[in-house]
């Protein structure tokens, strides 16, 4: 096993572990202790890499899985891969020592809630260390699987398990339709390997599967990342525990959509179609999430709106960046591969501080007892710490100095700027709508952070309203946003440290195709009056004046007809499809095996005969046929004669004596055909048959004689001719089209392979001696069943006996 396969396997591994500590260890200790050890080992380590992957010498390791379908366990890591390993497990320690400290070990199920934490990482870690994309579906299904796990987490809670609901479903949708995309690029490059892919590019944008292939995996990427419309699944999702809100809805699963977007950039980028999909969804997303943000009273669900629209801005960010494989090899290249630095930046950025903010609304809810905005108010002298971060992460979420916020949010202004000068993709005509959109979101952003710190900690203290008496929370749960908090003001001062071992990296592996020194661009908080300078004033500006006016236009917000949100046309579209499935299964699920056989056999008609109509298959030749005797044709006619008896007999009696006729006269067409063996089986087992049929139609009650006879049904009619005519046309196009050797000419060397005389007899020993031998073992297992169950009876029937 190589080093990056421990990394991705070391938390699954773990999780066996989980339950033993949790049993054994956690009337003493918490668990979450142990588990800590996972994600700080990990962290630790891939700093490792840090220098290495800086000098652009990045590591790729394979390990053969499925080689006959080229499915190889093949990781790669680069720049940007090691960004998000180093959130996953760095934010991921943080949360479980907040987690030890927010979950009681007492009242909690925590070995559930550690191993669906550790599914997840795992799973996390694998999608974006996967070189492999079959192997990148696996792992990414698995995030929607431990995050669903994680979001029901209080499953007693219907809102719980409506939410979680509401994200696999959406994120399962999406993870199908990547799927679908991955297998047409695999088509397309005859590979598996996005790396491979990437040096196939010409081939892929000048196939028609392209425009398929792209719009399917960037569902995928939009689904699980919350972008617009399937945005809805994130507020849901913020029933889980907030541990795993700041874990799952900051910095990792929401980030994997992110992710997906910017590994692929390469391979769509530098096109029309990727440009305006990416960029225009995330510039939505980023309006759509701070206007929703503003009217919320919930502070999780302001912070899950929040990180929505802060996800449209990165994203929008990847697909302005994505215009600079357009220009590969002239200057104008280095213009827009700026935004793919700030997106990959702001990434950065909004881990830290949203971190920081989910953690300290946590400590809120854990100390007041409650998250409504309306009964909060003066706690700034009560918890002065969590006051500090979170007016440390609002106002980095704001762009404010001095915060790291503020210097990505300063190039993103840059970059929408920049696309509106574009000469491309009809930007010279709807390219002002960048800089425009951004901006008045940027308003928006600005006034529900004031909201979520001045609602909170400023304004008058309302005792009566709390479930709890308010305090500072302890130490251990304060430690995780105070790192998060510091490194929101340390990256400020020290950015282009950051920018040399982890923005350029990664950044040159979403565009491979351009120089390194085109990321090599200088960060600083200062760059004159310039337009970024003028539009941030302004956000600041009109954000206190529209802060200060709240109460006057936010109901208009809340005016939105309810029946038109996206929420309700996904309850409606649940409910329409619960009813649908239920009208269609009523029809066809009536209790008659009748017509479970009229369907199954319907179906085999229409299917099978239809494709070896359309196939062209249908041809018969007897040239090589043996030739018919008398003797043969006589059973056959007799065959007929006793198959319409059946049909026709007024007594059951007269029915199974032609049924079991046909049995016999089978075993005879066995001896005519040499086969003694088939035909005294054949005798056997229809005389067996028939004393069963005898013994089970005595107790049934005979035909009524008003009956008569029975009526016709056309519909048994076609059925049975359908079937019959189907499968003696396949038997007779198999015998036409006879693609290979006969197997039947391999048995005939029977002698000389297995030492048998008899043919069947060999076939059914020696060839296929283990299949008869666990024919006979199912049987024997059938067998033990059936007398277990007739013992149980007599001997409870010999109780009740007793007892009377």
């Amino acid at each position: 096993m190589h080093t990056l396969h421990f990394i991705v396997l070391c938390p699954f591994l773990f999780a066996l572990f989980v339950p033993l500590l949790y049993k054994y260890l956690t009337p003493r200790v918490h668990t979450g202790w142990f588990v800590l050890l996972v994600p700080i080992t990990l962290f630790l380590y891939l700093l490792r890499f840090v220098p290495r992957i800086s000098e652009g010498n990045n590591l790729l390791r394979s390990v053969p899985w499925m080689p006959s379908f080229n499915f190889d366990f093949t990781l790669y890591l680069d720049g940007l891969g090691l960004i998000f390993g180093l959130l996953i497990t760095g934010i991921g320690a943080l949360v479980i020592l907040y987690s030890i400290y927010y979950m009681s070990k007492h009242t909690e199920a925590l070995h559930n809630f550690y191993v669906y934490l550790l599914l997840f990482m795992g799973a996390m870690l694998g999608v974006v260390f996967s070189d492999n994309i079959l192997l990148l579906y696996v792992f990414w299904e698995l995030t929607s699987i431990s995050s669903f796990l994680l979001i029901a987490y209080w499953y007693q809670r219907e809102r719980s398990r409506y939410g979680a609901q509401k994200s696999m479903m959406i994120t399962i949708f999406g993870g199908l339709s990547m799927l679908a995309g991955f297998i047409m690029l695999s088509m397309i490059t005859g590979t598996y390997s996005i790396r491979d892919m990437i040096s196939h590019v010409g081939d892929i944008t000048s196939d028609s599967l392209f425009i398929p292939a792209m719009i399917l995996i960037l569902l995928g990427a939009f689904t699980k990342s919350a972008q617009f419309p399937f945005s809805i699944w994130l507020p849901g999702a913020m029933e889980a525990p907030t541990p795993i809100s700041a874990y799952l809805h900051s910095a990792t699963m929401v980030k994997a959509g992110i992710y997906l977007v910017a590994r692929f950039t390469p391979v769509f980028g530098g096109e029309a179609e990727w440009f305006w999909l990416v960029s225009g969804i995330g510039l939505v997303t980023l309006l759509y999430g701070s206007l929703n943000a503003v009217k919320q009273t919930d502070l999780k669900a302001l912070l899950a709106y929040s990180t929505i629209s802060q996800l449209g801005l990165i994203m929008s960010l990847f697909g302005v960046g994505s215009a600079a494989l357009y220009f590969t090899g002239s200057d104008e290249s280095s213009v827009y591969a700026v935004a793919v630095l700030a997106a990959v930046f702001h990434l950065i950025n909004h881990s830290t501080f949203k971190g920081a903010l989910f953690m300290v609304v946590g400590i809120i809810d854990h100390e007041t007892g409650t998250r409504d905005i309306r009964k909060l108010g003066g706690l700034m002298q009560i918890m002065p710490v969590s006051f500090t971060l979170a007016l440390i992460g609002a106002f980095s979420m704001a762009g404010l100095p001095p915060f790291n916020g503020f210097l990505s949010k300063e190039m993103f202004f840059t970059a929408m700027l920049d696309a509106s000068k574009m000469s491309i993709f009809n930007m010279d005509t709807l390219g002002a709508l960048f800089p425009a959109v951004a901006w008045v979101a940027s308003v928006f952003t600005f006034i529900y952070c004031l909201v979520l710190v001045f609602k909170t900690f400023r304004g008058k203290y309302k005792p009566e309203r709390l479930d709890k008496k308010p305090h500072e929370a302890p130490l251990g749960m304060l430690i995780p946003p105070i790192v998060l908090a510091s490194l929101v003001v340390g990256i400020f001062f020290f950015p282009n440290a950051l920018s040399k071992y982890f923005l350029q990296p990664a950044s040159h592996a979403v565009l491979p195709g351009l120089p390194e020194n085109v990321f090599a661009k200088k960060i600083s908080a200062w760059h004159g009056f310039n337009p970024e300078l003028i539009m941030t004033v302004g956000v600041v500006l009109f954000g206190i004046l529209l802060y200060r006016s709240r109460k006057s236009w936010v109901g208009l917000l809340r005016r939105y007809p309810e029946p038109l949100t996206l929420n309700s046309f996904y309850a409606l579209g649940l409910e329409r499809g619960e009813e649908g499935s239920r009208f269609l299964t009523e029809k066809y699920m009536t209790g008659s095996i009748r017509d479970y056989i009229v369907y199954t056999f319907g179906f085999l008609t229409l299917l099978a005969g239809g494709a070896l109509l359309v196939s062209n298959r249908l041809s018969f030749s007897s040239v090589n046929n043996a030739p018919i005797t008398l003797f043969e044709g006589a059973i056959a006619v007799a065959l007929l004669t006793a198959s319409f008896a059946v049909l026709f007999a007024k007594t059951r009696m007269a029915s199974i004596i032609a049924l079991g006729g046909i049995g016999y006269l089978v075993s005879i067409l066995f001896v005519i055909f040499r086969a003694p063996d088939l035909a005294l089986t054949q005798m056997v087992i229809e005389t067996v048959t028939t004393v069963l049929f005898l013994l089970c139609y005595y107790h049934l009650p005979k035909f009524p004689k008003a009956a008569g006879r029975m009526p016709f049904k056309p519909l048994n009619l076609i059925i049975s001719l359908g079937v019959g005519a189907t499968v003696t046309l396949f038997a007779l196009a198999s015998n036409g089209n006879r693609m290979f050797e006969p197997i039947s000419s391999y048995y005939k060397n029977s002698y000389e392979l297995a030492g048998a005389k008899n043919i069947v007899n060999a076939i059914l020993v020696d060839f296929r001696g283990i299949d008869t031998m666990m024919e006979i073992s199912v049987l024997s297992i059938a067998a033990l069943g059936v007398f277990t169950l007739i013992k149980l009876n007599l001997d409870r029937g010999g109780k009740n006996e007793e007892t009377k």
